[in-house]
């Protein structure tokens, strides 16, 4: 799947399909991983959620590239439970934002999961992230009670959405 970019940014840039395991992802998500070291001061291991997780039809990841192959972004789901996708692992590089690749990731994610029978979808994110609530919320996102024991409700917020 191409995308055109506006005008004044990347020309085009392409999301397909990739394990979690691929050398592109991996570097996404420690790019991630930094991130959210450097906002909250710690961040989750993106090594503990199992690549298994996300291969279908259980689940999706996806790699955004640009026209040259560099990796731009990435995000992928998964059954939480029988109808609940969650969403997890969505990164755009601080270089690549603004173009729109975030909000094509998840449309394309809540699609594919909803064609595989999910009926809702949930994520979560940090408080700090403003930038990530500000995408979900205008996705339709509202916020929930965090459904994971681990989290702190200072820094963590839950959302979901009817698909």
């Amino acid at each position: 799947m191409t995308h055109s970019a506006r005008p004044g940014l990347q020309s085009a840039w392409t999301m397909a399909p990739a394990p979690c395991d691929d050398s592109a992802v991996q570097q996404l998500l420690l790019g991630l991983h930094d991130e959210q070291r450097s906002l909250y001061g710690f961040a989750d291991d993106p090594a503990d959620t199992p690549v298994s997780q996300f291969v279908p039809p259980h689940g999706l990841f996806l790699l955004v590239q640009d026209e040259e192959g560099n990796a731009l972004g990435c995000g992928g789901w998964w059954f939480l439970h029988t109808q609940t996708a969650e969403i997890k692992r969505m990164y755009v590089r601080p270089e690549a934002r603004a173009q729109s690749l975030g909000r094509g990731i998840l449309l394309h994610l809540e699609a594919d999961a909803k064609r595989m029978g999910a009926t809702c979808a949930q994520l979560e994110t940090g408080v700090a992230n403003t930038a990530a609530l500000a995408l979900y919320r205008a996705q339709g996102y509202m916020p929930i009670t965090s459904y994971r024991r681990d989290r702190n409700p200072d820094v963590n917020r839950a959302l979901r959405k009817d698909l």
